[in-house]
């Protein structure tokens, strides 16, 4: 043992070095080579994938939905039905990353399950309507990020400095500009400060909600109320319709979640940690969102104050109402670093989704695109891509429905991309799916089959804006305007060139590579089975001289 002092570790770093051969050889059975650091363990991954749903900032900032749409029982009931079907959805997202692992993702899905014929075709729409919702909520997470920074200068001088559109703006260019340059970081800082950032945004949520009950004591709403009582303060006459759109909060709060299968390329054991990831943040998400919520509930005794409070995000006034100038300030202030971190990891999201669809030569200036710096081991290109376009499209900051038209626009993106491959699992691809580690069974069809009608319904819900009677450009909801834009700019490719071209995922890997690839993985496997033979015969002999000296 004092020549290898370093040996008690060399058994975990054994394990490890099998488990990346195992993930790099079914990556090569996929059609791709190993380009990144696998620096992702499974918790990191979780860590990961919690923090780009961030509870306590996301809540934060989708409080104004149900609060403008249904008062008390959208932030109950308005949280609680919407998650219930986005459960079936992770479900069946997790099913297919489980069976291919790769950066590519749901497009990658819909290629491998469509018809031959049309594979190209239905790739190129999922995979233009999921980078265009990565984008977007990388977009959106700075814009909040930007609102909360001056709800915090605002609350902090009193009222006395309130920032306008232009000042935003800039808040939203610097969050980019440091976070592009943090997501082409190294995989493994990537991995940590996510990690980090899971602990405060749980203890921040779970304070922030038992506070929220407690603090204010008698001033406290009435527990039935608190659950049950519907306030429409849109000017929608029909009130059961005005309660689906308090929706849009848990819509927008509760996506994202495929991150895990983006960066699956960067995980350890990815076929069971990508969609383990995915299953836990959400669930996580969900219980701890329906408790924040409950907890501002409780807190939100008068209605009309909190609706006509001058912040952008009226939940900055729950918490100064509830816990005074001070107390609010250093809650919110968590916020924005689980919000600016958050940032981070949708962007890294983003990034990657952008480099697999580049890497495919799906995208203009793909050669740049697909590029991986030698030394990070990440995209530096794409990521660039990805906060220069979220710049642009951040000039909606000047609209008064900047942040609804971002969050339905987001949704009907992401969801469109996430209804493909599932329908295509469920139809099509059924009898040719090979399952990985983890998979619905018998379950598999009934679920996504209410996974893609959840998917249209929100889809067409959330294109409709919280105000029926819109007097101007600025109090229209964009989001029909970016999904149509997008969609013709989209077809119109298709049209004009793609279809002479795109042909889907294309391997970037010999056949030879794979042979490797998979014979290392043989390799494994057959001193495995070698191994657990000799122990069986080593076993069966002891027993024979057993019975012999017995007799």
């Amino acid at each position: 043992m004092a020549e290898n002092p370093g040996g008690q570790n060399l058994g975990p770093l054994r394990r490890l070095a099998r488990t990346h051969k195992r993930d790099n050889a079914l990556l090569a059975k996929l059609g791709y080579k190993s380009e990144f650091k696998r620096a992702f363990s499974p918790i990191h991954t979780i860590g990961f994938a919690f923090s780009i749903m961030g509870v306590c900032a996301s809540v934060s900032t989708v409080f104004f939905f149900p609060l403008m749409t249904a008062g008390h029982l959208g932030m109950t009931f308005g949280w609680i039905i919407p998650s219930l079907f986005v459960i079936c959805v992770v479900l069946s997202l997790a099913e297919l990353t489980s069976a291919m692992p790769t950066s590519a993702g749901l497009y990658y899905f819909s290629a491998k399950l469509a018809p031959p014929e049309y594979a190209p075709l239905l790739s190129w729409i999922t995979g233009w309507a999921n980078v265009t919702g990565q984008i977007l909520l990388v977009c959106s997470i700075e814009f909040v990020t930007a609102q909360m920074i001056t709800i915090a200068i605002s609350a902090g001088t009193d009222g006395r400095i309130n920032l306008g559109p232009g000042p935003t703006f800039g808040i939203i260019l610097a969050c980019l500009f440091s976070h592009s340059i943090i997501c082409a970081s190294n995989s493994r800082i990537l991995a940590k400060i996510s990690l980090f950032t899971g602990f405060i945004n749980v203890g921040t949520t779970i304070s922030t909600a038992i506070a929220l009950i407690v603090v204010p004591g008698s001033n406290r709403t009435p527990a039935r109320d608190a659950f049950l009582l519907m306030e429409n303060n849109t000017e929608w006459s029909n009130n059961p319709w005005a309660f689906v759109l308090s929706f849009t909060g848990a819509m927008w709060a509760l996506t994202g979640y495929d991150a895990a299968a983006h960066i699956s390329e960067e995980i350890s054991d990815a076929s069971r940690a990508a969609p383990l990831a995915m299953i836990t943040s959400v669930v996580g998400t969900e219980v701890l969102g329906l408790f924040l919520f409950i907890g501002a509930s409780f807190a939100s005794s008068n209605i009309t104050r909190i609706v006509n409070s001058p912040f952008s995000l009226p939940m900055g006034q729950v918490y100064l109402d509830t816990f005074g100038k001070k107390g609010m300030l250093a809650v919110w202030s968590l916020c924005i670093i689980v919000q600016w971190v958050n940032g981070i990891t949708q962007g890294v999201d983003a990034s990657r989704v952008t480099f697999a669809i580049a890497r495919d030569n799906g995208l203009p200036g793909s050669r740049w695109w697909k590029q991986v710096h030698p030394y990070t081991k990440t995209p530096v290109y794409a990521v660039w891509l990805v906060m220069c376009i979220a710049a642009v499209i951040a000039v909606l900051v000047w609209s008064n429905t900047a942040l609804s038209s971002l969050a339905g626009a987001t949704v009907v993106s992401l969801y469109s991309s996430y209804a493909i491959p599932i329908l295509l699992r469920i139809t099509y691809g059924h009898k040719t799916f090979k399952h990985g580690p983890f998979n619905l069974g018998k379950w598999s069809r009934p679920i996504g089959v209410i996974a893609i009608l959840w998917a249209l319904f929100v889809s067409v819900v959330l294109l409709f804006p919280l105000n029926p009677h819109i007097k101007s450009s600025n109090d229209m909801n964009y989001a029909v305007v970016i999904v149509l834009g997008v969609f013709m700019l989209s077809s119109l490719s298709w049209i004009l060139s793609a279809r002479k071209w795109f042909r889907g995922p294309v391997p970037n890997i010999t056949e030879d590579e794979v042979a490797k690839a998979t014979a290392l993985e043989n390799d494994r496997d057959d001193q495995m089975m070698a191994g657990a033979h000799e122990k069986g015969s080593i076993e069966s002999s002891s027993e024979r001289v057993s019975e012999s000296k017995e007799q």
